[in-house]
């Protein structure tokens, strides 16, 4: 698949190339980027490199794209974050994502998945996208929350983390669930 683009007012997403490795590594040093992801920690220049280089083309090749998240900066714009549908078989895929930490707050993390959804559905012709995060990663249940994942439910040892196994919890949407909160908020309100 040849990568494309997405936009929405003051975001623009784009496949990450070699100008944004040096940005990556040093946004991946966030401690809070690290506990919520599986990425390599520490994380270092060489694992932006092979992530730039191999396994977002890799991704995009079978189908599976990946955006850097980019917004207005002084210097025309800035990476702040990525998101990826992740293909999986049968029309499926599952949706990932990670923000700077002077992004977030701002609705943009908001917005990159909802465009990202909408290409999942849309140009990517998917009939399922699915949600997972290792329990208690609240900032990531809000955001595909508001999107209209149904979380499923907690499965012990579901994920891999550094050889570790984790608690995930696991949500759903497909392609004829309507794009707004399909239950109450039930994590914390602050």
């Amino acid at each position: 698949m040849d990568t494309f683009e997405l936009r929405a007012p003051g975001v623009r997403l784009a496949s990450p190339t070699e100008a944004d490795i040096d940005r990556i590594a040093e946004l991946c040093q966030d401690p809070e980027v690290q506990r919520w992801t599986t990425m390599p920690s520490p994380y270092t220049h060489a694992d932006a490199e092979s992530f730039v280089g191999d396994m977002v083309p890799s991704g995009w090749e079978r189908g599976g794209p990946t955006w850097g998240i980019r917004v207005p900066h002084a210097d025309g714009e800035q990476l702040v974050g990525m998101v990826g549908v992740d293909s999986r078989e049968l029309r499926s895929a599952e949706i990932g994502y990670w923000l700077a930490p002077d992004a977030r707050g701002r609705g943009l993390m908001h917005q990159a998945v909802g465009l990202a959804l909408d290409a999942a559905f849309g140009q990517l012709d998917l009939e399922r996208v699915e949600w997972r995060a290792t329990v208690g990663n609240w900032p990531s249940w809000r955001v595909v929350w508001r999107h209209g994942f149904r979380k499923e439910g907690a499965v012990r040892g579901l994920g891999i983390q550094r050889g570790m196994r984790t608690d995930q919890w696991i949500g759903t949407l497909l392609a004829d669930d309507p794009r707004e909160p399909a239950a109450p908020w039930d994590g914390p309100t602050a």
